[in-house]
């Protein structure tokens, strides 16, 4: 094993947000408080880290729910759920250039909203970073056990969690590497799906009408669209991991805002092109799947059966098996970066804090996700409803993490900054908007979402307090009498 550095101060200072060099801003502070992250990623390594963990194929697992839900409108859905969340995507662009830091919204609330708001924005993070990749590795098993059955998929999800770990602790650059071949292996199945489609579509037709992705099928329902919205965002939860690895990233934070951006919008039209083909020729209307829940899970699968055979169902198959242990590897790595982040600064054991000396990622900290992860991704692939106690409770930590990341643009640029008023579009009104969609998705959440976050939030809300008492009283008891600055 390779030694671990030391924490050191950083020389020269790190740039605070107000564009100086020194360290008593509070992006600064951070920075201050440990090593650095080494910074050796590309362009093209960013745009490979938040499309592997989105997922190109992200749609297919809920094809048929959001069918179902949307009354058949499901690009429409896709193409508003992009849009939505271009609102999130702006406010990381905005404060990904002031803090171009590892700790991604954790940071941001720190210099935004203050010390307390961040750690709440880093401790709800933190629930759907070691989730989100549960998740993930759990989709590889249940693929994985479908091709080879005689091996149960809780031993192919733990394999899923080994291999990716390692890959993470060799180096962020072998990982992205490794992810951008996994990456093009996606877009390659998925470009076979697009041409097997349309060759269908033009050789036999379509199953239902052209305009029926857009529309839906009996009439357009305005409040089924919206419903299925509120679930389709969480497809795309992954692509703000871009800004976790800011600190990695040559070029800076505008190249990480610009990476944000940019993986939105290839997602975005990725997922339009695929559901709307899908919908065209999916065997089952979008009534018939509401009337049969079962059928859901497997519609995308049912549909490359019935388009070009059980070649391309199997295709399919595999690849979402691969491609959902490389998401999970992306989350992992950015769960890894986040509670480095958040130990740097002390507000978690200083253990995590440390750098490897030989491969320039924070081995301790990825580690103990990587076990976190591992868990709870064994613990559901040995339950029958596993899977639906995992995905319900996911999404409530990266939403409310993404609310108090609007709100630290308006802090940040508007009430400390005191912007003129031409910025009152980018730093007021459009983070408005941003939070109101955010808000608007947690009111739909599922009970148990609500619950297990609300739950969540309590935890990390007593913890901050014991932080904030445990410092009291080491100000008042220093020998100096003065009061300590963290």
């Amino acid at each position: 094993m390779s030694p671990t550095a030391e924490p050191q101060p950083p020389s020269g200072g790190a740039p605070d947000p107000d564009g100086s060099t020194g360290t008593d801003g509070a992006a600064g502070a951070t920075v201050a408080a440990g090593v650095r992250l080494k910074r050796s990623l590309s362009f093209r390594d960013l745009i490979v880290y938040g499309l592997l963990f989105i997922a190109p194929m992200a749609p297919v697992g809920i094809f048929g729910t959001l069918q179902a839900k949307s009354h058949g409108a499901i690009t429409l859905v896709y193409v508003v759920a992009t849009i939505a969340m271009a609102f999130t995507a702006y406010s990381y662009a905005q404060m990904v250039r002031v803090a171009p830091q590892a700790g991604s919204v954790f940071t941001y609330a720190r210099i935004g909203l203050g010390e307390g708001a961040g750690f709440v924005a880093g401790w709800m993070a933190m629930l759907d970073y070691l989730l989100i990749p549960a998740v993930a590795y759990l989709f590889s098993g249940i693929a994985l056990h479908s091709l080879v059955p005689s091996v149960h998929q809780w031993i192919w999800t733990a394999a899923a969690v080994v291999v990716t770990t390692l890959l993470n602790l060799w180096g962020v650059r072998t990982a992205a590497v490794v992810g951008f071949l996994v990456l093009a292996m996606e877009i390659a199945v998925l470009v076979v799906f697009v041409v097997a489609a349309v060759w269908v579509l033009a050789t036999d037709g379509a199953q239902r009408g052209w305009t029926v992705p857009l529309t839906g099928e009996g009439g357009f329902s305005t409040s089924a669209v919206l419903a299925a919205v509120s679930v389709a965002v969480l497809s795309y939860l992954g692509f703000d991991a871009i800004a976790a690895f800011a600190e990695e990233a040559s070029g800076g934070g505008r190249r990480v805002a610009r990476a944000v951006l940019t993986c939105l919008v290839v997602a975005g039209v990725l997922f339009a092109v695929q559901t709307y083909l899908a919908a065209l020729l999916a065997p089952m209307s979008a009534a018939e799947l509401a009337a049969k829940p079962a059928e859901q899970g497997d519609a995308f699968y049912a549909t490359a059966n019935a388009a070009a055979g059980e070649w391309l169902q199997k295709l399919v198959a595999a690849s979402k098996a691969i491609g959902a242990a490389f998401a999970a590897l992306a989350g992992q790595a950015a769960a890894g970066r986040l509670l480095f982040a958040m130990a740097r600064d002390r507000r978690l054991p200083g253990a995590m804090a440390k750098v490897d000396a030989g491969s320039g990622v924070p081995r301790r900290a990825l580690l103990g996700a990587a076990v976190v992860t591992l868990v709870a991704a064994v613990w559901a692939a040995r339950r029958d409803d596993g899977l639906d106690h995992l995905s319900s409770i996911v999404n409530v930590g990266a939403l409310t993490a993404f609310g108090l990341l609007h709100a630290s643009v308006i802090g940040y640029f508007w009430l400390r900054k005191r912007a003129a008023a031409r910025g009152v579009l980018a730093h007021v009104i459009v983070p408005l908007l941003g939070l109101a969609v955010v808000v608007a998705v947690i009111v739909e959440a599922s009970p148990t979402a609500q619950v297990v976050g609300g739950a969540w939030l309590v935890v990390g809300l007593v913890v901050l307090a014991a932080q904030y008492v445990k410092r009291a009283r080491s100000s008042t008891s220093s020998p100096s009498g003065g009061t300590s600055q963290r």
